[in-house]
Protein backbone atom coordinates (compact mmCIF):
# COMPACT_ATOMS: atom_id res chain seq x y z
CA UNK A 1 0.00 0.00 0.00
CA UNK A 2 1.12 3.55 -0.65
CA UNK A 3 1.81 6.08 2.09
CA UNK A 4 -1.50 7.87 1.51
CA UNK A 5 -3.50 4.69 2.09
CA UNK A 6 -1.45 3.83 5.17
CA UNK A 7 -2.05 7.33 6.50
CA UNK A 8 -5.77 7.02 5.86
CA UNK A 9 -6.02 3.56 7.45
CA UNK A 10 -4.09 4.55 10.58
CA UNK A 11 -4.98 8.21 11.04
CA UNK A 12 -1.27 9.02 11.19
CA UNK A 13 0.05 11.79 8.98
CA UNK A 14 2.34 11.04 6.07
CA UNK A 15 5.00 13.15 7.73
CA UNK A 16 4.92 11.00 10.87
CA UNK A 17 4.99 7.81 8.81
CA UNK A 18 8.14 9.06 7.07
CA UNK A 19 9.60 9.94 10.48
CA UNK A 20 8.86 6.43 11.79
CA UNK A 21 10.66 5.08 8.75
CA UNK A 22 13.66 7.36 9.35
CA UNK A 23 13.81 6.09 12.93
CA UNK A 24 13.88 2.48 11.75
CA UNK A 25 10.42 1.68 13.14
CA UNK A 26 8.63 1.16 9.84
CA UNK A 27 9.86 -0.32 6.59
CA UNK A 28 8.89 0.34 3.01
CA UNK A 29 10.06 -0.64 -0.41
CA UNK A 30 10.25 1.72 -3.35
CA UNK A 31 8.19 1.25 -6.48
CA UNK A 32 9.63 1.85 -9.95
CA UNK A 33 8.44 5.47 -9.78
CA UNK A 34 10.04 5.96 -6.33
CA UNK A 35 6.86 5.85 -4.23
CA UNK A 36 7.00 4.22 -0.82
CA UNK A 37 5.17 0.90 -0.75
CA UNK A 38 4.29 -0.60 2.63
CA UNK A 39 3.49 -4.22 3.45
CA UNK A 40 -0.05 -5.26 4.35
CA UNK A 41 0.88 -5.55 8.03
CA UNK A 42 2.10 -1.93 8.19
CA UNK A 43 -1.13 -0.65 9.83
CA UNK A 44 -0.57 -3.11 12.69
CA UNK A 45 3.02 -1.91 13.07
CA UNK A 46 1.90 1.72 13.12
CA UNK A 47 -0.75 0.89 15.73
CA UNK A 48 1.94 -0.74 17.89
CA UNK A 49 4.22 2.28 17.48
CA UNK A 50 1.40 4.61 18.53
CA UNK A 51 0.53 2.48 21.56
CA UNK A 52 4.17 2.41 22.68
CA UNK A 53 4.45 6.18 22.19
CA UNK A 54 1.30 6.58 24.30
CA UNK A 55 3.09 4.65 27.06
CA UNK A 56 5.73 7.38 27.02
CA UNK A 57 8.48 5.46 25.27
CA UNK A 58 10.87 7.33 23.00
CA UNK A 59 11.28 6.20 19.40
CA UNK A 60 14.85 5.03 20.13
CA UNK A 61 13.43 2.73 22.82
CA UNK A 62 10.52 1.62 20.66
CA UNK A 63 12.96 0.36 18.04
CA UNK A 64 14.23 -2.24 20.51
CA UNK A 65 10.78 -3.05 21.95
CA UNK A 66 8.80 -3.29 18.70
CA UNK A 67 9.80 -6.90 17.92
CA UNK A 68 8.06 -7.92 21.19
CA UNK A 69 4.77 -6.24 20.21
CA UNK A 70 2.01 -8.68 19.36
CA UNK A 71 -1.65 -8.46 18.48
CA UNK A 72 -3.54 -8.42 15.24
CA UNK A 73 -5.06 -5.31 13.75
CA UNK A 74 -8.03 -4.19 15.79
CA UNK A 75 -6.82 -5.96 18.94
CA UNK A 76 -5.21 -4.24 21.93
CA UNK A 77 -1.43 -4.15 22.08
CA UNK A 78 0.05 -7.21 23.72
CA UNK A 79 3.73 -7.29 24.65
CA UNK A 80 5.61 -10.56 24.79
CA UNK A 81 7.86 -10.26 27.82
CA UNK A 82 11.15 -11.05 26.09
CA UNK A 83 14.21 -10.41 28.32
CA UNK A 84 15.20 -7.19 26.53
CA UNK A 85 11.68 -5.82 26.90
CA UNK A 86 11.53 -6.58 30.60
CA UNK A 87 14.86 -4.78 31.15
CA UNK A 88 13.65 -1.84 29.06
CA UNK A 89 10.38 -1.54 30.97
CA UNK A 90 12.19 -1.69 34.31
CA UNK A 91 14.62 1.02 33.18
CA UNK A 92 11.79 3.22 31.90
CA UNK A 93 9.86 2.79 35.16
CA UNK A 94 12.93 3.76 37.20
CA UNK A 95 13.41 6.87 35.03
CA UNK A 96 9.73 7.80 35.44
CA UNK A 97 9.94 7.34 39.21
CA UNK A 98 13.02 9.61 39.33
CA UNK A 99 11.24 12.29 37.28
CA UNK A 100 8.13 12.04 39.47
CA UNK A 101 10.28 12.47 42.59
CA UNK A 102 11.97 15.52 41.07
CA UNK A 103 8.62 17.04 40.07
CA UNK A 104 7.25 16.49 43.58
CA UNK A 105 10.31 18.24 45.06
CA UNK A 106 9.86 21.12 42.62
CA UNK A 107 6.18 21.36 43.43
CA UNK A 108 6.89 21.39 47.14
CA UNK A 109 9.45 24.18 46.76
CA UNK A 110 7.05 26.29 44.71
CA UNK A 111 4.13 25.67 47.07
CA UNK A 112 6.34 26.69 49.99
CA UNK A 113 7.08 30.02 48.30
CA UNK A 114 3.43 30.99 48.00
CA UNK A 115 2.35 29.70 51.39
CA UNK A 116 5.28 31.15 53.28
Amino acid sequence: MLIGELSERTGVSRRLLRYYEEQGLLESDRSANGYRVYAEDAPRTVRHIRALLDMGLATRTIASVLPCALGAEGEPLDLEMCPSLLATIRRELAELDARIDELQRNRGALAEQISG
